[in-house]
């Protein structure tokens, strides 16, 4: 399973969720953060630390930032 951020990441950026993130999974685009899946060890400490309700598990997106998963891998293939 992996963790998605999605659009209310957009604009806000804070990145308390980088610094609970154990394993340093979480990185830094040009207008949000992502979630690199081979890295992430599924523990979730990201999404309570999240202040605008971004993080979701991946099968949890909701329906309207469904598009935020492909963003995600495409970051992780990108980098």
């Amino acid at each position: 399973m992996a963790f998605i951020i999605t659009e209310p990441c957009i604009g806000t950026k804070d990145g308390a969720c980088v610094d609970v993130c154990p394993v340093e999974c979480i990185y830094e685009a040009d207008d949000q953060f992502w979630i690199h899946p081979d890295e992430c060890i599924d523990c979730g400490a990201c999404v309570p630390a999240c202040p605008v309700s971004a993080i979701f598990p991946e099968e949890d997106v909701p329906e309207e930032w469904e598009s935020f998963i492909d963003k995600n891998y495409d970051f992780a293939e990108a980098e």
